[in-house]
Order: structure tokens, then C-alpha cells, then sequence
């Protein structure tokens, strides 16, 4: 697909959009497009949260109450074609902290969540034999949340992450899922009212192709291939995040007995230098192994993100909190690269998910003893409108690779419906 220069997609978006409202009277009048139209669901959230974070370096504590609220329209069938429509507001209700990673005086630790009212998601659809088609801004994932690794919404954050897109997916042949996306842009967590001079724009131009393909019909499990092909068009980000990526995924479960099921995932991908970016090949592997017993998960874990010490492997677009502990020391992967050995309980307790995370972690060139991380978790939800959950991550840094021992804290509740 060409590049999008002056007519961008959301430009698109807003002229399909402008000429629905100038329909003439009668055609608006025609029951089926009418009712469509007005008889469609009103979505909102409400998501009230309290952070603090606590380093081992010169930077202050911080901590911040935010409040994040959604409201959105998706409209009803017609034909076929529909259209959604989400307004997002983060709010800073109190607290002393940084809102970006990169300022001109950092006094406080970060907590992302800067202010700011946008559109988050605003695109046109269509639904038949098979295929949806979506054109406008959207979040896009192609796994189950929240473990979106190279392609996600990073919903942890209040601002989520959207996509000025053209995506597809087809499910017409039985257990096989094609999907394909073109981006334009990426509207980040960091938004696009950011201090100039500062920081990078949190919106980012690209010329990016996504592929990714499914099949679920293989006795022994779910089969993932990708390419992910990321073209940065601004200078500031080219050559470091420029890159083509193609992986293979293989995830199932099978039955020991009526209470046990082994649960497995095997994950390889290479990254390249794509476009005008720099880097030379890096690799990435994920080992899992696990157990279901009556409601509760144990499952010991090996990720490695290959780095030479110049160049690592890295997924700028991933919902990167849900990987390498929530403290979020290793949003970005360090040049020496990664491995991550974890072990992760997940249960029920007194009716509330209990999530429990033990990282240890060592760098992929010299291997470096780069820390360890306990996190912990537990959420409830109920009356299916309402969410209240505690979170702690507690990482321990090493003399050996550097860094600052890190705590973090949230208390949270949500409304949504």
C-alpha cells in the first residue's frame, strides 16, 4: 500500500463520516438505515486509580490519583456496515509525579498517565462472508489479554494505545483466522498534547504492515504465525525501531486426568533492520510449561530477547507491562538483551483472581545478573458492572547490571458497561 501523505486515514474516516450527516431527509428517513443509525449500544467506563512508585536513585517517591473515563456509540447493522465511536478522558485528580519518561528537570518517578482528552477509537466497519473490515482509529491486538507482545492496546495505562489503521480478518474457512492491518499512525499512551521540546510527539507516523495468521484445528494446540513489519517514518525513532519481525507460536492444553490438564507454549521469532532502520538480527524464544488443577495455573516460564550488546530485540508496539514484571524496569529491552526466568500462580480466592509473578532475570550477552521481581495481584469483579483490585511489584536490582530497586503500588476500581 502507498504511503498516506496529506489525506491521512483519519481524514478519510471524517469524510465518509460528514457524508452520512448530509444525507438527503428521505434517505435518512429509510427504516432499516435510521434504525441503525439510532438503535445502536452506548458503552462507558469509569476506571479510578491510585499509583506510587518508590526508586533507590535520586528521583522523589511519587505518587498520583487518576481517573479514567470512556464513553462510546457502536452503531447497529446495515448491511452489513457499522461504525464506532470512543471518547477517552484522563484526568489527574491529585498526586506529585512525572507523566513522561523524558523531561527537561525530572524531579519525580514516573507514572504514565499524563492528562488529556482525545479521540480513542473512531472507525468505520463492515462484517460479511466471513471478513471484517475496519478503516479509522482503533485498537488492534491478536492475542487474548493482556498478553499482547508485539502488537497490543496497553490497556494497563489510562491513556490505552490506538491505531490510525485499515485492518482485516477473514475466519470463512473453519479453525484458520487471516488477518492483515496497514497503520498510519500510533496514538501512544503519552497522547498528542505533550510539552514541546520535551519528548517525542505521542503520536508517531508509520507506513507498517501487519500479518498474522491462526489455526485452531490441530489436536495438539493453536498454531500463531507472524510478520510484523514496522516502518518508522520520523528520524527520531527510524533506525532504532524500524524493524521486521517473523515468528511461529504453538500454545495448547491436553488432559491428564479429570482435575489436571498440562498447559505448553513454544514461540520463536527472528527481527531485522526493515526500511531505513539499523540493527543487526536478533532473536526471541519462549519456553512455557504449566498446570491446571481445579481453577488454579502453575506454569514455569523461559523468555529470552536476544542483544549483542549494540542491538536487542524489542516490541515498541507491545503491551509491554504484562512481560519482564510490572514495574516496568525493562519496558525497552536493554542492548546486552534479556532473559526472563518466571514462575506464575493464578487462582481464585474467596472469589476474587489471585495472580502471583516471580521473575528472575539475567541479561542475554555476558549474562549479567540483571535483578529479580515479585508481583502480585488480586481483583475482583462483581455484579459484572464493577471491579476493585490491589496491585504490588516489588523489583530488587543487582550491583552487577545496575539499575535502582523499584516498588510500585496501585489500588484501583472500575465501573464498566
Amino acid at each position: 500500500m502507498p504511503k498516506l501523505k496529506k489525506l491521512t486515514l483519519m481524514s478519510l474516516l471524517s469524510t465518509g463520516l460528514g457524508s452520512v450527516a448530509l444525507l438527503p431527509g428521505t434517505v435518512m428517513a429509510d427504516d432499516s438505515f435510521y434504525d441503525a443509525l439510532t438503535g445502536g449500544k452506548v458503552s462507558f467506563s469509569a476506571r479510578l486509580r491510585y499509583e506510587s512508585v518508590e526508586q533507590d536513585n535520586a528521583l522523589k517517591d511519587a505518587d498520583a490519583v487518576t481517573l479514567r473515563t470512556t464513553l462510546g456509540y457502536k452503531t447497529g447493522d446495515f448491511h452489513g456496515f457499522g461504525a464506532f465511536l470512543e471518547l477517552e478522558d484522563v484526568s489527574d485528580l491529585g498526586g506529585d509525579y512525572e507523566e513522561y519518561p523524558q523531561t527537561a528537570v525530572k524531579k519525580y518517578s514516573v507514572i504514565a498517565d499524563p492528562n488529556g482528552t482525545e479521540v480513542n477509537q473512531a472507525y468505520l466497519s463492515y462484517n460479511g462472508y466471513g471478513t471484517e473490515v475496519k478503516l479509522g482509529r482503533q485498537e488492534l491486538t491478536y492475542r487474548d489479554a493482556p498478553f499482547h507482545r508485539f502488537i497490543g492496546n496497553v490497556l494497563w495505562r489510562q491513556n490505552h494505545q490506538s491505531f490510525d489503521a485499515v485492518s482485516l480478518s477473514n475466519s470463512s474457512i473453519k479453525d484458520l483466522k487471516l488477518s492483515y492491518a496497514y497503520i498510519n499512525k500510533v496514538n501512544t499512551i503519552f497522547g498528542d498534547d505533550l510539552t514541546a521540546g520535551l519528548i517525542d510527539d505521542g503520536v508517531i507516523d508509520m507506513d507498517s504492515h501487519l500479518f498474522n495468521v491462526q489455526y485452531s484445528g490441530w489436536s495438539v494446540g493453536k498454531l500463531e504465525a507472524y510478520s510484523y513489519l514496522l516502518d518508522y517514518e520520523d528520524a527520531a525513532d527510524n533506525n532504532a525501531n524500524s524493524t521486521a519481525t517473523y515468528g511461529l507460536r504453538l500454545s495448547g492444553a491436553k488432559p491428564v486426568n479429570e482435575n489436571l490438564s498440562a498447559v505448553y507454549t513454544a514461540e520463536y521469532a527472528t527481527q531485522d533492520e526493515y526500511a531505513d532502520g539499523k540493527m543487526d538480527p536478533q532473536d526471541y524464544y519462549l519456553l512455557e510449561l504449566g498446570g491446571k488443577y481445579q481453577g488454579w495455573l502453575a506454569k514455569l516460564s523461559y523468555e529470552v530477547q536476544e542483544g549483542d550488546g549494540t542491538f536487542s530485540f524489542k516490541t515498541p508496539l507491545g503491551t509491554n507491562h504484562a512481560f519482564q514484571g510490572w514495574a516496568d524496569v525493562f519496558l525497552t529491552t536493554p542492548n546486552q538483551g534479556l532473559k526472563d526466568t518466571y514462575f506464575t500462580v493464578v487462582g481464585n480466592v474467596a472469589g476474587a483472581k489471585l495472580i502471583a509473578v516471580y521473575h528472575d532475570f539475567e541479561t542475554d550477552k555476558d549474562s549479567l545478573d540483571a535483578g529479580n521481581e515479585f508481583d502480585v495481584m488480586l481483583q475482583k469483579t462483581f455484579m459484572q458492572h464493577y471491579t476493585l483490585g490491589i496491585s504490588y511489584a516489588d523489583y530488587n536490582a543487582d550491583k552487577e547490571f545496575g539499575g535502582a530497586d523499584t516498588d510500585k503500588f496501585w489500588l484501583y476500581g472500575q465501573l464498566k458497561f
